[in-house]
Parts: structure tokens; sequence; C-alpha cells
């Protein structure tokens, strides 16, 4: 199960891309597993030499008794060389760190975490007219009407 925030990939362009662990609790592994959550306005900062998901909703399981927040900042799980990296990437120029997808993997929740420049208005428009384009050719190569 792979949960994706599908308005990064419009919203930025990716320049580098790590995997990353993410800190949760048991009730929360079990939402993500049962696919509960959502990354559409979620976003990584860097505190205090750490990373952490913020503003990421991983609904509470059903049968959890104790109530977690479901928008907490979650501790995200990188090497320090890695966090010093991004942090002068970061500081030096207008980028920023979006999670792409969260996924299960060998029974542990990881984090697609990604290095990324906002797009202009233009380039996004660019983006869907390209888009529209191939929607158009591939309907012609099937003969479907308009």
């Amino acid at each position: 199960m792979r949960i994706f925030n599908r308005k990064a990939r419009f919203k930025y362009q990716i320049l580098e891309k790590v995997e990353a662990g993410i800190v949760l609790t048991g009730a929360e592994i079990k939402s993500i597993r049962a696919g509960r959550a959502t990354l559409s306005e979620s976003f990584a900062r860097i505190k205090d030499g750490e990373v952490f998901l913020v503003n990421a909703n991983i609904t509470p399981w059903m049968g959890s008794q104790k109530y977690v927040d479901s928008r907490r900042e979650r501790k995200l799980l990188l090497h320090k060389n890695q966090i010093l990296n991004w942090q002068g990437k970061i500081s030096g120029g207008n980028l920023t760190l979006v999670p792409l997808s969260i996924y299960i993997k060998h029974n542990l929740a990881k984090v697609e975490l990604a290095l990324a420049k906002s797009k202009s208005k233009f380039d996004k428009r660019a983006a869907l007219k390209k888009k529209a384009i191939e929607r158009d050719i591939a309907r012609e190569i099937r003969g479907e009407k308009k």
C-alpha cells in the first residue's frame, strides 16, 4: 500500500529524493497499513538538526484507546550527513522538503522525501496543456470520438 502526495509533482519541480524512516505510534502504523492517511498539504521541516513531517494527516485507528492528534509533527529518520547537506541547500535558495509518498517496506513505514523547487504559474499551465494534448492523442489512437 502506497499513499501518494498527488499535488507535489504538480506544484514542485523535484530535484533530489531520499527514503526516510518515520517515528509512529502503534495506532498510526495500523492506519497507514489500512491506507487512511493523506499528504496533500504536508511538508517537512529541519529543526535543531532533526527532520519533522508537518501537517500529514494520519487518522487514528478505530480500536485505539487514547486520542492522538492526526496532524501532529512526526520525526523522520535520516543520516546526519543527509540532513546537513539538505539544510545547506535549503538555506542557500528557495527550496523546500516535500513528502511524495508513505509506504510500508519490510514491515516499517517509510516516507519518500524530496528536495523540491516551487513551479511558476506558467510551468503549471504548460504541464496541464501537455497532459491534455497527450490525452487527445491517446484518444485519437484508440479511435474514440470527442
